[in-house]
């Protein structure tokens, strides 16, 4: 968790700003904030970490939940996996 410099909790909307500040400052267009959470989850899965650790890190209660977001990516690494067996 981090905290402001007073110690208390961190306003959303700077939060916001800062991080539009520091995509501008880097030459990277407008993201939203929440878009780190899917590229983390992107991340895990492409990586090989089980759906099920994904879904704990997301703090989903549901499986189904992640894998519903997630399907299009799932799709793409069951058949990255279907080639691999096919070339061995």
């Amino acid at each position: 968790m981090f905290t402001s410099q007073n110690g208390g909790p961190l306003e959303p909307h700077a939060v916001t700003r800062q991080f539009q500040r520091r995509l501008a400052k880097a030459g990277i267009g407008h993201h939203r904030f929440h878009d780190l959470r899917h590229t983390c989850a992107t991340l895990l899965l492409a990586q090989g970490v089980p759906l099920r650790v994904v879904m704990e890190i997301l703090g989903h209660t549901q499986i189904a939940t992640t894998a519903e977001i997630y399907s299009h990516l799932l799709r793409t690494l069951m058949a990255n996996a279907a080639a691999k067996m096919v070339k061995r």
